[in-house]
């Protein structure tokens, strides 16, 4: 993998957290997902925080669902923060485009970040980050190793180690649903390359709407290199969509305590 050249080490970097879900299978409408408790504070809170332990600056929270408590929320917990709003929610790569006013003027990388997934760290981000600016590439993919990928997009790599296609649990082959390396949907971009190539993304698919992974064909077609780091824990990446994950990352928070 290439290298890139020294002042690219020391780029700005900003932040984007996926914080607009409902949260279907919490079965409680009334409630914000990423308001959950997990010892004793909202999952967000903990995205947020990480956010701005990267030092990344702006940090844009877009919300959606129930998007007046999570705004009061942050309001009181992180002042500093900003909240972009996705009032219909039509796909990832929707929801990243609504921050796009916020990061106007803004010239760096965009670390994006979800409110449903509490348990990442600061170590392995900053591993992400500089994995990131080391490859010189124009994306790139926090993934995990894990026993049983079932569900979860696949990563493909080449033979120089870059991924060359990211395939849906659902249209994998067999061959390919063997890989066990998979997507965990955190993300580094340049964002100049970022808004770029959600400018030619299309809702092509039978959700009718906007993926964020749609963004890498764009980058593959016009040459650029994508690169995935593996995370060291798969605990860290897990999203949280119902109360036994809930319990199951509070288990694990309270390991990490001892």
């Amino acid at each position: 993998m290439a290298n890139a050249s020294a002042g690219s080490l020391n780029r700005p970097i900003a932040s984007v957290i996926m914080a607009a879900g409902q949260g279907k299978r919490m079965k409680d409408p009334t409630r914000a997902k990423v308001l959950y408790d997990l010892d004793g504070k909202p999952m967000i809170h903990y995205v947020v925080d990480l956010a701005l332990d990267l030092g990344t600056e702006p940090v844009i929270v877009i919300v959606g669902h129930q998007r007046q408590l999570v705004i009061d929320y942050l309001g009181k917990s992180h002042p500093h923060v900003s909240c972009a709003v996705q009032a219909e929610q039509l796909g990832t790569g929707h929801a990243v485009m609504q921050a796009g006013p916020g990061l106007q003027g803004f010239r760096g990388d965009v670390v994006v970040l979800s409110g449903d997934v509490p348990l990442l760290t600061k170590h392995t981000m900053e591993s992400l980050i500089s994995h990131h600016r080391s490859t010189g590439a124009v994306a790139t993919i926090l993934t995990a190793i894990m026993d049983d990928p079932t569900g979860y997009g696949r990563v493909i790599r080449n033979a120089d180690g870059y991924v060359k296609r990211i395939v849906e649990h659902r249209d994998a082959t067999d061959s390919e649903r063997a890989i066990k390396e998979m997507n965990s949907g955190i993300y580094v971009f340049d964002k100049e390359k970022l808004f770029q190539a959600l400018q030619s993304i299309t809702p092509d698919n039978a959700q009718k709407e906007y993926y964020l992974t749609d963004v890498f064909e764009v980058f593959w077609k016009n040459q650029g290199n994508v690169s995935a780091l593996v995370a060291g824990s798969v605990d860290e990446i897990h999203g949280i969509n119902t109360y036994e994950q809930l319990e199951q990352a509070q288990q694990i928070l309270l390991t990490r305590a001892h």
